[in-house]
C-alpha cells in the first residue's frame, strides 16, 4: 500500500488501484475535501487558492486534476505552475488567497507525488484542521457548483519565485554587499526540479558565480532526491574540481538545504540549521526550536547565546507551533529545513542559502572552517519498512521497559536520551516506514546505537 492520508495532506505513488495508490480518483476526492474544508472556513465567500508544483513527471497531470476539481466547486485558482514550496507558502499571503496547495512529494522518488495543504496564512494545516478534513473525505461531504458559479484558473507567471527572492534580499540579515564583494563560486545540484529555476535567480541577484548540475527542470531525477551523502557523490566531486567555495543541494521542492564544503565533504544537513541559527542569534538573540529528530548542536548554540532551546514533535507545523509558543526567532528541522518567522513560517532553502552566504562573507571564512567551529556530533539515520499490522506502541513499550533507566520522551514516537547520545524511533508521516535516528560523539557509536535499536525491534517482532 503506497497511499498515505494524514493531517498534512495525501501522498502516494502514481498508478495502481484507488485507495491503494495516488490515482486520479484519490486526487479528486482529496482536492474536493480540501475545497469543502475551506468553504466551511469562509462561508458565503468567493474563494481563491494558489497552486504550485515541483517538476516531477506526474505534476502536470495531478495539477490539472486538482485545479479542475476545485473550479468545479466554484473556487478560483491562481496557477503558479512550476514553483517551490516556500514560494507557494509566501504567495498565499502575498496574493491574499484563502489557501494553497503544493503538489510535491518532497524527497520521495519520482513515482511519488502529494498534495500539501495550506491555510490562509500559508502554513500547513493544524492537527485539528487535518482531522476535520479527513472526516470530510470519510463522509464524502462535498458539493459541486452549478454551471454559472464555476471557478476560473488565472495563471501567475514565474511561480511567485521572483517576489520570494525579492523579499529575501530585503531582509537586513542578508548582507548582499558582503556577498558580492567576496566573489563566491558555488556548484548547485537542483535534482532536475524547480531549484533549477529558483537558485540561479537568487545567485544572479547576489552576483554569485555558479555551476549548475541537474538543473533542466525535467523531473527526471538524476539520483535519489533525498539530500543525503550517499546520494550526492557527483556534486561532492564537482565542488573541488571546479575550485568552488561550496556546493548547494536542495530537494525537489526546495525547502531542504544541504551544503558541501570546498573540499567536497558534507557540511552535514543537521548543521545547516546550526549555522543559520548561529548567524541569526549573533544579530538578534532569541529562543530557538528544532524537532526531536534534530541534533543536540542547536541546544549548544542556544546555550552559547544564553537563550532558550525547545524540542518539538516532528513535522513542520509542530515546529512552527512551538516557535510561536516560546516566541522563537529561529528554528527548523535537522533535515536542512530552516524556519525564520521574520520572513515566513515555513522551511526555506532559498533563505538558508542567502543567510549562509552572508555569514561566510561577514566572517571571511570557508565553509569547512565554519563547520570546525561547532561541536561535533554524528547522526545515524535509518529506516525499516513496515506493513499495516505493525504495532508501534507495542515496540515503544518494549523499548521503554528495556531502557527504563534512561531519559524517556514519548511525545513523538520514542526518544531515549543517554548521557552523551540519544536514539529515536518514530513512524513516518509520509512513508510506510519507521525511522530510527541516533546521535553520538562518533559515527560508530551512533551507528551501533541505531543498529541495537533495530535489532531490539526485530527481536520483539
Amino acid at each position: 500500500m503506497s497511499l498515505i492520508k494524514s493531517i498534512s495532506g495525501i501522498r502516494g505513488t502514481i498508478g495502481g488501484n484507488p485507495g491503494d495508490n495516488l490515482t486520479p480518483i484519490d486526487t479528486v476526492q482529496f482536492a474536493s475535501a480540501y475545497g469543502s474544508w475551506l468553504q466551511n472556513q469562509f462561508q458565503n465567500k468567493k474563494l481563491k487558492i494558489v497552486i504550485g508544483r515541483d517538476a516531477r513527471i506526474s505534476g502536470n497531470m495531478i495539477q490539472n486534476l486538482v485545479q479542475h476539481t476545485l473550479t468545479a466547486m466554484g473556487i478560483d485558482i491562481i496557477d503558479l505552475g512550476l514553483s517551490t514550496t516556500p514560494s507557494v507558502e509566501m504567495a498565499v499571503t502575498g496574493l491574499q488567497a484563502d489557501g494553497g496547495i503544493i503538489l510535491t512529494a518532497s524527497h520521495n522518488p519520482k513515482q511519488w507525488n502529494a498534495l500539501k495543504l495550506l491555510n490562509h496564512k500559508g502554513e500547513f494545516l493544524s492537527a485539528s484542521d487535518g482531522d476535520t478534513l479527513l472526516k470530510i473525505i470519510e463522509n464524502n461531504d462535498f458539493y459541486y457548483a452549478q454551471i454559472d458559479d464555476l471557478g476560473k484558473i488565472n495563471p501567475k507567471p514565474n511561480g511567485y519565485i521572483d517576489e520570494h527572492i525579492a523579499k529575501i534580499l530585503d531582509l537586513d540579515e542578508v548582507n548582499t554587499e558582503a556577498i558580492q564583494q567576496t566573489g563566491f563560486k558555488v556548484v548547485i545540484d537542483a535534482i532536475n526540479s524547480t531549484g533549477g529555476i529558483a537558485i540561479p535567480k537568487l545567485l544572479k541577484a547576489l552576483k554569485v558565480d555558479f555551476v549548475c548540475m541537474f538543473c533542466d527542470v525535467s523531473g527526471n531525477f538524476e539520483h535519489n532526491p533525498e539530500p543525503l551523502e550517499k546520494n550526492l557523490q557527483a556534486i561532492m566531486q564537482q565542488v573541488p574540481q571546479n575550485h568552488a567555495d561550496l556546493g548547494i543541494v536542495v530537494d525537489p521542492d526546495v525547502d531542504r538545504l544541504a551544503l558541501i564544503d570546498e573540499h567536497g565533504k558534507m557540511f552535514g544537513e543537521e548543521y545547516t540549521l546550526i549555522a543559520v541559527a548561529d548567524y541569526i542569534l549573533s544579530k538578534t538573540p532569541g529562543n530557538t526550536v528544532s524537532n526531536l529528530s534534530s541534533s543536540r548542536a542547536l541546544k549548544d548554540i542556544a546555550d552559547k547565546y544564553g537563550v532558550q532551546y525547545a524540542k518539538a514533535k516532528t513535522g513542520e507545523v509542530n515546529v512552527v507551533e512551538k516557535m510561536r509558543e516560546i516566541d522563537a526567532v529561529i528554528g527548523g528541522e535537522g533535515n536542512g529545513g530552516v524556519i525564520f518567522p521574520k520572513l515566513h513560517a515555513g522551511r526555506d532553502a532559498l533563505l538558508g542559502i542567502a543567510l549562509v552566504l552572508s555569514y561566510l562573507a561577514e566572517k571571511q571564512i570557508s565553509l569547512s572552517q565554519l563547520r570546525q567551529s561547532y561541536p561535533t556530533y554524528f547522526m545515524s539515520k535509518n529506516k525499516m519498512q513496515i506493513d499495516d499490522n505493525f504495532d508501534l506502541q507495542k515496540a515503544i513499550d518494549y523499548l521503554i521497559n528495556k531502557h527504563k533507566n534512561a531519559e524517556i520522551d514519548t511525545q513523538d514516537g520514542l526518544r531515549i536520551d543517554f548521557s552523551d547520545s540519544w536514539v529515536q524511533v518514530r513512524k513516518s508521516n509520509t512513508e510506510p516506514i519507521i525511522r530510527i535516528y541516533a546521535e553520538a560523539r562518533s559515527q560508530q557509536k551512533a551507528d551501533n546505537l541505531a543498529l541495537d535499536m533495530i535489532n531490539d525491534i526485530k527481536q520483539m517482532l
